[in-house]
């Protein structure tokens, strides 16, 4: 993970998870993004890419190295960028990237962190994965 570059691309291996224009409503009292906010959309991120991956229904287990770097503006676009780092037997490690674009400006990484995603049953026990042989535990 670069925690030192704000304009680099993307981490090789990552996709555009969601995509989401920020809004007033979602503002603190300094009238920035309440990092809240853009805590959720990463985290709805990582729910999209693991329970695709996987096939089933995924849950959170932690946010570990949490990174807040700028802020986000009203009427920023936020892009959410994913990756899965590693696999185990009921969870994923996923690299999740928060870039935010304004108007005409080169995009621009704000936040960054770690998800561990766990695939849970219908009763929301963890359930093992059932991953294609061929990828990367």
């Amino acid at each position: 993970m670069d925690l030192l570059t704000p304009h680099a691309a993307p981490a090789t291996g990552q996709e555009i998870t969601l995509r989401t224009i920020a809004m007033p409503e979602d503002t603190n009292p300094a009238g920035d993004i309440f990092g809240g906010w853009l805590l959720s959309q990463m985290d709805l991120a990582a729910f999209a890419r693991s329970s695709e991956f996987c096939g089933h229904r995924t849950v959170t287990a932690a946010v570990r190295e949490m990174t807040f770097r700028k802020p986000v503006k009203v009427g920023d676009t936020v892009l959410i960028h994913t990756a899965i780092l590693k696999t185990g037997r009921t969870s994923m490690t996923l690299q999740v990237e928060a870039w935010r674009r304004h108007r005409q400006t080169p995009p621009e990484k704000v936040t960054e962190g770690v998800f561990i995603m766990v695939a849970v049953d219908d009763e929301g026990h963890p359930r093992p994965l059932s991953l294609p042989a061929d990828l990367p535990a």
